[in-house]
């Protein structure tokens, strides 16, 4: 199974980790669009991290994370969901060139910040935001737990625009669990020695071994992970009734009906002039439309 997150903690301490391979899921998002590599690579990253977080939150519901840039990237985003499903999208700033394949993360993005929402299906939705202060998507990231969460984390990204993964490693806050004292000085030490084409080309159970062959891990059954998409006609209808009625006719007097476009998945959605009245009218089974 190429595309999978793996829990793992030492036992006697208070250490527990993750760890992620993608690779269908990481294609079909590149697949969708036509990104430059630099791009690509950051975007296996944040697909690596968007997994990560989602399992380490234990959060039933949907997880973003949002890197808004102000360099020659505007804009990256990856959603994850406790179903395994992942997406991803970028874009490009305005009147920018195209990026030169070498170019690091804040080359990329510039200054800006990192939002990270957490929508559960029950309960009040959360933003968490933290600065781009640091040089990479991991440091990022470790920023936020910090700053956040308040639990000290490390995570370890790497992708070459055909294979992603990540390893997150986490110190938990109850002592009476960490009868190694030195227990996360000396895993974070070890993680460190990881190199990206083990993280790349590896099976998560061989980078374990190789990192904690001398340690007591305790692995847990796999999770599968797969490329899937949240939009939907009732969600495109919410969003056409943020806008005033008097815009919505006057969109479909020009064009005849509205169209919209999925940016994740390019699903075509269509609705036509009796729908759109049955929305504004506030029916919940407006008639259906073929497309």
């Amino acid at each position: 199974m190429t595309d999978q997150i793996q829990r793992f903690l030492f036992d006697d301490t208070n250490v527990r980790g993750e760890i992620v391979t993608l690779e269908r899921a990481y294609r079909e998002v590149l697949d969708r669009h036509a990104y430059p590599p630099a791009v690509n690579r950051l975007l296996g990253e944040l697909l690596a991290a968007v997994a990560l977080l989602t399992d380490t939150v234990k959060l039933d519901g949907i997880l973003s994370i949002e890197v808004r840039g102000q360099g020659v990237l505007a804009l990256l985003m990856a959603e994850s969901n406790p179903g395994g499903e992942l997406r991803a999208i970028a874009r490009l700033a305005e009147d920018q060139t195209l990026p030169e394949e070498g170019l690091g993360f804040r080359e990329l993005v510039g200054d800006g910040q990192i939002v990270i929402t957490l929508d559960p299906r029950e309960g009040s939705r959360y933003q968490g935001i933290v600065a781009l202060d640091h040089d990479s998507l991991a440091g990022c990231l470790e920023a936020y737990f910090a700053q956040s969460e308040q639990l000290p984390t490390r995570l370890w990204l790497a992708a070459d625009g055909e294979r992603a993964g990540g390893l997150l490693l986490q110190r938990l806050p109850d002592e009476t669990q960490n009868r190694d004292r030195d227990a996360w000085d000396r895993t974070v030490h070890l993680a460190d020695t990881v190199k990206r084409e083990e993280l790349l080309g590896l099976a998560p159970l061989e980078v374990l071994r190789r990192l904690y062959h001398e340690e007591t891990v305790r692995v847990f059954d796999p999770k599968a992970l797969r490329f899937g998409c949240s939009c939907s006609r009732e969600r495109l209808a919410d969003a056409l009734l943020s806008l005033e009625a008097s815009e919505l006719r006057e969109i479909l007097a020009e064009q005849g009906a509205i169209e919209t476009q999925c940016h994740f998945c390019h699903t075509h959605y269509r609705f036509e002039p009796p729908e759109v009245e049955a929305l504004l009218a506030g029916d919940e089974t407006p008639p259906p439309t073929l497309h």
